[in-house]
């Protein structure tokens, strides 16, 4: 028998947090994990949550800061309403039992990060993130509707393809692998993709193990339209040591006054923006990877021995922590720092509500392309569009809830063919890798024609691979994710490809300048079923 929900949301960060405890009050709620259920994107955000608290700051200089950093591809409507909307979800926050830093007078501590004109990121240390979700994972505990499926992998979404109209399949929820091997079918009138970004997909990342683009591929293959994956955003500093795995230096740092330096101690960002350090994060990891190309280092530096150890013990308690298990005492010595894939401005291209062009699938947080990060987020803006838009998308789905009557045939169990146990594990290990570094190299912070071009064969042929393989052996997570990363990648370079200029994230030799003429738009995509 299938697991039978009012709504079935695919993913445990922010947004599907958000969104499961509002459903809650209109009917039963599952939601899925691909591993342990704290482990997301949400909860290695350090920095904090964008939101106008202060009386000197204003709706208008947000907006406006989102607007710049999008390079004009925003959507001024999706801008406005997450901006405006932000302050009472971070209040609501607060009362769930969200915990930020206060100054003694009882106010936000709020702090200022890259592209913004003001102070206004509300922060907890510099594990935003993380206290954010142990609030939302604690309430939803208190909520009975709530139902956890923890170790569980969403495979392909559901689709009623007995409806008349060709194109209007709708989405009846998803088949997904268990923890102990089997293949259920998880039906719910309404599913919600929050499967956060794709990260994984480039050699070196920010972001944790999850993040391989689960939700955008599906829903690609799901006849969904995706839009502007060319804009992925590289975060200027993650920890460069051999040992250290994808850990962010935040760009709070830099907020706080710390020098991005060469080995031999010069600045240089006062070359590339006249806003130094704090220029947005696509300039900065440009200028990174400029600077190392043409000194040939293998980092550079973020110094921050200036500001002392009593503030960045205090300040920054897990990153100075990190960096000091690791040899690196960043009140003495400058931390060795390199770009990493961090956060994807586009995605599932959705409304204001987080409803997609299928019938009863919504998407909300990193994996939806809502139109307000455009072709470059604006730092920490992303916290609060998962908030914006987990309470949005509920007051129209329950709506869509209440309308809809329950089919009357289940859609078929999943069907293993003749799929036998992998002996060849090794082609999924070593077509991960493939993928992941000639994405690195090719479609990376700079990219011309004749690198996308390679990217696209050689990804053509890597997935006829793993369509083969996919068949043949019996479905296991590590497969699914490796044939999720290829399809995003292909998705990447496609979108790539066509757009024939440089903005925001997207940054071409061979059109090194914007032309908004022919390119003031999105780069929109959709498969035909």
């Amino acid at each position: 028998m299938p697991h039978r929900f009012d709504f079935l949301v695919l993913g445990g960060g922010v947004a599907g947090l958000s969104f499961a405890l509002q459903a809650a009050r209109h009917g039963t709620v599952a939601v899925l994990t691909k591993r342990e259920r704290g482990e997301s994107n949400t909860a290695y955000a350090q920095g904090g949550i964008a939101s106008v608290l202060a009386p000197t700051d204003s709706f208008d200089a947000h907006i406006e800061d989102t607007l710049v950093a999008g390079a004009g591809l925003c959507h001024r409507d999706a801008v406005e309403v997450t901006v405006r909307e932000g302050p009472e979800r971070v209040r609501e926050l607060v009362t769930l039992g969200a915990e930020f830093n206060r100054q003694t007078s009882g106010e936000f501590d709020l702090t200022r990060e890259g592209g913004h004109s003001a102070r206004r990121i509300i922060h907890s240390g510099d594990i935003t993130g993380r206290e954010v979700q142990r609030a939302l994972l604690a309430r939803c505990d208190e909520t009975p509707n709530i139902t956890f499926f923890a170790n569980t992998a969403a495979i392909d979404l559901i689709l009623d393809r007995r409806l008349p109209r060709p194109g209007s399949s709708r989405c009846l929820g998803a088949y997904a692998l268990l923890e102990t091997g089997g293949i259920e079918r998880f039906l719910a009138k309404v599913t919600v993709l929050a499967t956060g970004g794709a990260g994984k997909v480039y050699l070196y990342t920010s972001n944790p193990d999850v993040a391989t683009g689960d939700g955008v591929a599906m829903a690609y293959r799901a006849g969904a339209q995706v839009a502007n994956m060319e804009f992925y955003q590289f975060h200027p500093t993650c920890l460069f040591h051999p040992e250290a795995k994808s850990f962010l230096i935040s760009e709070a740092l830099r907020g706080e006054g710390g020098k991005l330096r060469l080995k031999g101690g010069q600045t240089f960002m006062e070359r590339y923006h006249p806003l130094g350090a704090l220029a947005p994060r696509d300039v900065v990891a440009r200028a990174i990877d400029a600077e190392m190309k043409r000194t040939g280092d293998e980092c550079v530096y973020l110094d921050m021995t200036h500001m002392g150890r009593a503030f960045l013990t205090e300040r920054f308690p897990n990153i100075y922590a990190t960096c000091k298990a690791f040899n690196i005492d960043m009140a003495v010595q400058p931390i060795p720092v390199v770009p990493a894939a961090h956060y994807q401005c586009g995605g599932v291209v959705t409304d204001l509500h987080g409803r997609t062009s299928v019938p009863g699938l919504y998407a909300i947080g990193e994996v939806s392309c809502t139109g307000l990060h455009g072709a470059n987020r604006l730092a920490s803006n992303s916290l609060l569009e998962g908030l914006v838009f987990g309470q949005r998308a509920v007051k129209v789905a329950a709506e869509e809830l209440a309308s809809l009557p329950t089919p009357r045939e289940d859609p078929p169990e999943w069907d293993p063919g003749s799929a036998v146990e992998s002996d060849e594990s090794v082609v999924v290990s070593h077509n991960w890798d493939e993928i992941r570094r000639l994405m690195w190299n090719y479609v990376g912070i700079v990219r011309t024609d004749k690198r996308l071009m390679r990217a696209r064969r050689r990804l053509e042929l890597l997935r006829e691979e793993i369509r083969d393989y996919y068949w043949r052996f019996e479905v296991t997570r590590d497969v699914i994710e490796l044939r999720n990363i290829a399809d995003v990648a292909l998705l990447i370079v496609d979108c790539a490809s066509r757009r024939k200029e440089s903005r925001g994230l997207h940054f071409t030799l061979d059109y090194p300048h914007p032309d908004d003429h022919h390119w003031l738009r999105d780069t929109t995509l959709s498969r035909e079923l």
